[in-house]
């Protein structure tokens, strides 16, 4: 009886112990994400405004609600004639760029002082998965990658990027 005890003990101890990695671990996470966000959004200014997308305002983490629903773009990129939605992901996989493209259908709903704007779609990541950075290209999306301390834009001048 004291050994089924003492086992039953341990098992609530390293029950305890795995909640608290698994909340660390997630902490981790969420500070990385951020600190991949905050790489993707000043460096948005100027691989835009190379690709002839001027930029006058960028926003990060910007979220609206709506009858009960959400939409949360990590990084928002505007000017005068176009908005740039940017999904930003340490690890960007198919799922990733499939739930970006969802995103863009709902956005002018979410956002519509923007309705006057071309709506743009770009992925940000570090690493990419199951070769999500062909399929966001193929999805008309902007990829964005890190080059050394800073971002880059992977798509060929011939890209031409869909507009929602």
């Amino acid at each position: 009886q004291d050994t089924d005890r003492k086992f039953q003990q341990s098992l609530v101890e390293a029950d305890r112990r795995l909640r608290e990695l698994d909340r660390r671990l997630g902490d981790l996470g969420g500070k990385w994400g951020l600190f991949v966000e905050n790489q993707v959004a000043p460096a948005c200014e100027t691989i835009f405004a190379a690709r002839g997308i001027p930029v006058h305002m960028v926003s990060q983490r910007v979220k609206k609600r709506q009858a009960g629903d959400t939409l949360e773009i990590d990084v928002l990129v505007v000017n005068a004639g176009h908005v740039v939605a940017v999904e930003v992901k340490s690890t960007l996989g198919i799922a990733d760029v499939r739930d970006l493209v969802s995103d863009l259908g709902r956005f002018r709903t979410f956002f519509p002082e923007y309705a006057d704007k071309r709506l743009h779609g770009a992925v940000a990541g570090i690493v990419f998965e199951e070769h999500a950075d062909v399929y966001a290209y193929r999805q008309g999306l902007f990829v964005l990658a890190q080059a050394g301390e800073t971002m880059q834009i992977l798509n060929d001048e011939q890209f031409q990027p869909k507009a929602w």
